[in-house]
């Protein structure tokens, strides 16, 4: 066989004037320092690899070694409460040993072997182990219980079974023999190609909304468990605020946070706030059930390209396991620009806005990637993903948020004049949409209140007449309107600023359970109908808005504790004072 050596150096893009021996997407090793490289194409003599890591300083000559596997992460106990890189190199174990800086060509172990684990060995000799079969389980952190499963493509008979105990991460566990009478030795951990989906046994239809706490989401435009969102926005429009809160307050099993491009300071911050949180479901640290992948703009491109795919793989390992995950994905524009980097690196045909011409395809893909599924065990699982999108200047009408639009059912449109205006989430309600609206309404009916998605129609309906009557006010301004016009500029604000407007930094306004969120939307209309009843009998609008019955509302969301429902029935009372002495100052 020809020794397999660098014939060219393109950036992260390497090519070797040899086919033999290499197969399209294997890992392989690049150069002296042995960096991590992918096969990306072979065609007639040349086998074309991109590089994982930094290639400054690899010379022509130097040799590249094909590892015979694909790219594939290292699944097992260890993952939750840890930090990786874009190829699941664990980051605080490289820091301890090598100090803050990735050395080139690290082999450090993603998952640490010599950790013990508590290990309850679930099945005994004489089962028949199918794939995807749990046969043992670990306490992984204080929230979670880590499910061992039996890789997809693997089955047999088990001859042997450990006592339970303590074992490491390579230790023996269990052993099958198949048909033909091979034995496999099972560990604490498995490997799956990041690439590759791993398999189910069905795709479920999504009925559940992830109830993330944050009012414009959870009311007016909900994601189901097992969906997918875009985030698109502008510099400053706070996508990865958004991200921030979703992450910390969504009532998902497993959270999987990508920092992908990810200004360096931006994913400090994330480490800092994580570090800290307090999960309101367990009472313990909120690390227990998250795992964060930094891959900050300074990181190899070729990296980058690679983290999106790298946190989908832990999700779908955790969703085998019957968790509902979700996945934040910050950015996949930046993700996107690092294929285009690549692609222009290959000399490809360049599609719009210099991006390739699958980039489409990519997407869909990946969001594919995301639903509501029957797992092989049998047990029901979901992968919830919400993506950010960067488009510049806002604009987005660019092919990455088009492309992303046509695969995702949600739109949170974030808004720069919002974000300017200190309305945050910045979620803009006339450009968003969620098309999950219909599959949710049965569950909304049924587990918060029958009348939540007729109220919250009748909110949306306010708000788009409001923007239709924002041309006339711009144009002669609002004291020329009648009254029944008035209350409803009126009603849109204290939707606009009492409802829709959340603080994060208030304690109970930063997450609110859906309960009060239905009452705060039932008390707003309640407001609408019986100020109505003040316009129709010709009391001008502005005897009840001297009131401050319309303050009172704006002030409710942070007035009122997220238990007191009995707060809202006094409200309720205090609009009906209000609306009797404006009707007796008509006289």
């Amino acid at each position: 066989m020809n020794k397999k050596v660098i014939y060219g150096i393109n950036g992260p893009v390497v090519t070797v004037k040899e086919t033999e021996g290499f197969s399209m997407q294997e890992m392989v090793y690049v150069g002296n320092e042995r960096l991590v490289g992918e096969v990306i194409g072979i065609k007639d003599d040349t086998t074309t690899i991109q590089v994982y890591e930094v290639t400054t300083g690899l010379k022509p000559g130097e040799p590249v070694v094909a590892s015979g596997s694909p790219l594939a992460l290292v699944l097992g106990p260890g993952i939750l409460k840890n930090i990786f890189d874009g190829i699941e190199r664990p980051l605080p174990e490289i820091e301890e040993k090598f100090g803050p800086f990735i050395q080139r060509g690290n082999a450090t172990a993603p998952l640490n072997t010599e950790k013990e684990w508590d290990v309850t060995v679930t099945v005994k000799v004489g089962d028949f182990l199918k794939e995807g079969q749990i046969y043992a389980t670990c306490p992984e952190t204080p929230a979670i219980v880590h499910k061992i499963m039996l890789a997809p493509g693997l089955s047999g008979e088990v001859v042997f079974a450990a006592p339970n105990g303590k074992y490491k991460l390579n230790d023996n566990i269990v052993t099958i023999k198949d048909k033909i009478g091979n034995e496999k030795k099972l560990t604490l951990c498995q490997f799956w190609p990041i690439r590759q989906p791993r398999p189910t046994a069905e795709r479920l239809t999504v009925d559940k909304p992830l109830i993330t706490g944050q009012r414009v989401i959870d009311t007016l435009f909900p994601i189901a468990k097992g969906g997918a969102a875009a985030i698109p926005g502008g510099f400053g429009t706070g996508k990865t605020m958004t991200q921030h809160q979703l992450a910390k307050w969504c009532d998902a099993d497993i959270i999987i946070y990508v920092g992908c491009g990810e200004r360096g300071n931006e994913m400090t911050q994330v480490l800092d706030e994580f570090g800290g949180l307090i999960d309101p479901r367990t009472g313990k640290e909120l690390r227990d059930r998250t795992v964060l992948i930094a891959n900050t703009s300074n990181m190899p491109v070729a990296a980058r390209e690679a983290s999106i795919y790298t946190g989908i793989t832990l999700a779908e390992y955790y969703r085998d396991m019957g968790y509902d995950v979700a996945m934040m994905a910050d950015s996949t524009s930046r993700w996107a620009e690092a294929l285009r980097e690549i692609s222009g690196r290959l000399e490809e045909m360049p599609a719009e806005e210099g991006y390739p011409a699958y980039l489409p395809s990519r997407l869909s893909a990946f969001y594919e990637r995301t639903g509501n599924f029957k797992t092989l065990s049998g047990k029901e699982g979901s992968i919830t993903v919400i993506g950010a999108v960067s488009p510049q200047g806002s604009d987005f009408s660019e092919p990455v948020t088009q492309n992303t639009k046509r695969f995702t059912r949600c739109f949170w449109a974030l808004d720069k004049s919002l974000a300017y205006a200190r309305h945050y989430p910045a979620i803009n309600w006339m450009e968003s949409y969620s098309e999950y609206d219909g599959d949710l309404a049965n569950w909304y009916n049924s587990n918060v209140d029958q009348a939540f998605m007729k109220c919250r129609g009748e909110l949306l309906a306010i708000l788009r007449e409001e923007s239709s009557l924002m041309e006339i006010v711009k144009l002669i301004g609002s004291d020329v309107l009648p009254d029944y016009q008035k209350l409803i500029m009126e009603i849109a604000k204290v939707i606009r600023v009492g409802f829709l407007q959340q603080n994060a930094y208030h304690k109970d306004d930063t997450y609110v359970p859906l309960e009060k969120q239905f009452l705060m939307m039932k008390t707003i209309l309640n407001l609408n109908e019986k100020a109505k009843t003040v316009t129709d009998a010709g009391i001008p609008l502005a005897r009840l808005t001297e009131t401050g019955i319309f303050e009172k509302l704006l002030k409710m969301k942070s007035d009122i504790g997220n238990d007191d429902t009995a707060a809202f029935d006094r409200l309720n009372e205090e609009i009906d004072e209000a609306v009797a002495v404006a009707g007796r100052s008509k006289h």
